[in-house]
């Protein structure tokens, strides 16, 4: 006997996506390797990557109590690594030869590209892989999980472009100063795409798990806010007044605070959604008090993992755990958008099967 499976099989979409963007990313990176040399692009290459796996971490972690898919947080990742950097790169200096067509200055045309034509264009890229993932929308069933998603395609996007800047700014003026803009991009202020794309995120997601009539004026309202914060910065970086800088980073910083806010009360939310919907399960002999207790927090959750691994069912214990937090979703998605009674009842089952299959370990 199998155990039944919680996830649901990947779309052709989203693998072609995700190989199409994998491709155009090694593709950009072999080109900057050719320009720029090994000893540029691996300096280059190390420092756009040294933070990588801290950021990864700190994304990640927002995002424990009910995990997304390896494969869709992959693909997020990968599509701003590559789809969405190809594409903005070449439709910045498209719309920038515009500019000069028409008469504009090269100062002015650089100062239009940073400030206006890049936050709108790479915005939209990087937004729209949570666009694409749509058609899954039980793996957006709440607002953290945007912000999970557009995080990861601001870092896939981010990864990349340090690397041009870093290549860009060694080819220039040496490694000194591609050290001194890692402190700029890599330590001070390495949150700022995944920041920017979060309020999309944030849009989208309120979008798929709310019934208020004006829900999906959030997606555009999202997509100004991301085009407003990456403009400001690099409107002030443009400007290299340092009074200008500090006011648009403590800008960015509320908008990071503004986003923790959101991630926590949201988990809040859904444990005392767990502490009211499971014990209604108690009946069934798959939850007790004790369970009820143990899912409710993370270091619970931990310590119970951990007691089963040593026990050999450390996989039973995660299934379990992730079958009732999907549970508890599942009643929270009823709660907020209604749903079918003959619906609900298919994936209530499907949850307490796995839950009832973990146990019996």
């Amino acid at each position: 006997m199998t155990a039944p499976s919680l996830a649901q099989r990947p779309s052709k979409a989203l693998l072609i996506g995700l190989v199409v963007s994998g491709v155009l990313a090694l593709v950009v990176l072999a080109i900057m390797l050719y320009d720029g040399g090994p000893v540029g692009f691996g300096l280059s290459a190390l420092l756009a990557v040294a933070p990588l796996p801290v950021l990864l971490a700190a994304v990640l972690s927002v995002d424990r109590l009910e995990p997304e898919p390896k494969l869709h947080l992959a693909f997020a990742f990968v599509w701003g690594a590559g789809l969405a950097i190809v594409l903005g790169v070449a439709l910045t200096l498209l719309g920038q030869q515009l500019f000069l067509r028409a008469g504009y200055g090269s100062a002015i045309t650089e100062d239009i590209g940073a400030v206006i034509l890049a936050p709108v264009i790479e915005e939209a890229l990087k937004g729209s892989a949570l666009l694409l993932l749509l058609h899954r929308r039980r793996e957006i069933d709440g607002l953290t999980d945007g912000i999970v998603y557009a995080s990861m395609a601001g870092l896939g996007f981010a990864a990349v472009e340090n690397v041009g800047y870093y290549l860009l700014t060694f080819k220039a003026e040496g490694a000194g100063a591609t050290v001194q803009l890692f402190v700029i991009r890599g330590l001070i202020d390495p949150l700022g795409h995944p920041i920017y794309t979060s309020m999309i995120g944030l849009g989208v997601a309120y979008a798929l798990t709310r019934r208020t009539a004006g829900r999906y004026a959030a997606i555009p309202l999202g997509y100004l806010a991301a085009v407003f914060l990456h403009a400001l910065w690099n409107g002030a970086a443009t400007t290299g007044v340092l009074n200008w800088v500090i006011g648009a980073y403590l800008v960015i910083m509320v908008a990071l605070v503004l986003l923790i806010v959101v991630t926590v009360a949201e988990r809040r939310h859904l444990v005392a959604k767990m502490r009211a919907y499971l014990p209604g399960y108690q009946q069934t002999g798959l939850i007790t008090d004790a369970d009820v207790t143990m899912l409710s927090t993370l270091p619970a959750r931990k310590a119970a993992r951990k007691q089963a691994r040593r026990a050999g069912f450390g996989r039973a214990m995660s299934d379990y755990q992730q079958a009732a937090t999907e549970l508890t979703m599942l009643h929270l998605r009823a709660e907020r958008q209604g749903m079918d009674p003959v619906k609900f009842t298919q994936e209530r089952d499907t949850f307490l099967n796995a839950m009832a299959y973990a146990r019996r370990w």
